[in-house]
């Protein structure tokens, strides 16, 4: 199986939608790769149900259970031999390198098998192996036909059914803590940054973080920044020292309002 599609598909960054916009049903035939994209984008800034799957050991797992830090979903169906396997491959580098940037479990990731009934909790399993998954925040899950179809229009992810498998939008959805649909990012490969500038959005936009250690958290993400020279990410230490010089001169002024007011007052 070869993902195909648009030049404005593959390798392109969904930016954040307004609204949420109701589900629609992919469409038999021929692919219509324009239709695809648009139902994609349509699914930005929806709220996703709380679905019931299974993991590669028949244990149910609830999406609502991800809650509370980002979560990252790609759907991938077992018998591809080539794109499937492909894209995940790159996907696991790409995750890796955002955990290394954002911290190893500050988000989850999900790859959902589509094509019922033959992607079962042991297919995905067997999947997983074989493409030499081994993150802990990392889950392989499968679902009955139905529950299947409902949660693929939520995510505007659409297939087509061809001779050779099934043709599709290389789809990798972002979701935040709340549920939402966050961005979708598209392209069996794409630029790492597509992936961690939007996690890293989200997390410094986090509003559950308390106290310093939270405080600290945010920090280190504002000061974790994208270099071209490598193209992976780094701290930036001098914003380090930018941020405590403007603390230092912000705590000078308050300093001496406190002090002139006790003057004035005296």
């Amino acid at each position: 199986m070869r993902i195909r599609g648009a030049s404005a598909v593959c390798g392109a960054l969904c930016l954040l939608g307004a609204g949420a916009a109701a589900p629609e049903a992919p469409d038999p035939g021929a692919p219509d790769y324009d239709k695809a994209l648009a139902v994609s984008q349509a699914a930005v800034g929806r709220q996703i149900g709380e679905f019931a799957l299974l993991d590669h050991n028949r244990r149910r797992i609830a999406l609502a259970d991800y809650r509370g830090k980002p979560l990252v979903v790609s759907f991938v169906y077992t018998a591809c031999s080539q794109a499937c396997p492909v894209a995940t491959q790159f996907l696991a580098r790409t995750v890796k390198e955002a955990r290394a940037a954002l911290g190893p479990d500050k988000f989850n990731v999900l790859s959902i098998g589509f094509n019922q009934p033959f992607d079962s909790p042991e297919a995905m399993g067997a999947f997983a192996r074989q493409n030499g998954i081994r993150d802990p925040g990392w889950g392989f899950l499968s679902a009955d036909a139905a529950t299947m179809q409902a949660i693929t229009l939520a995510f505007g992810f659409t297939w087509y059914a061809t001779p050779k498998g099934f043709d599709h939008i290389a789809q990798v959805t972002i979701v935040d803590g709340r549920g939402s649909v966050y961005r979708q990012v598209y392209g069996d490969t794409f630029e790492p940054r597509m992936l961690v500038e939007p996690l890293k959005q989200l997390l410094t936009g986090q509003a559950d973080q308390a106290g310093l250690a939270g405080v600290w958290d945010k920090v280190k993400l504002f000061c974790t920044v994208y270099d071209p020279g490598t193209g992976g990410y780094r701290v930036n230490y001098s914003l380090f020292v930018e941020i405590f010089a403007g603390v230092t001169v912000l705590a000078g002024i308050a300093w001496f309002l406190v002090r002139e007011c006790r003057r004035l007052q005296a």
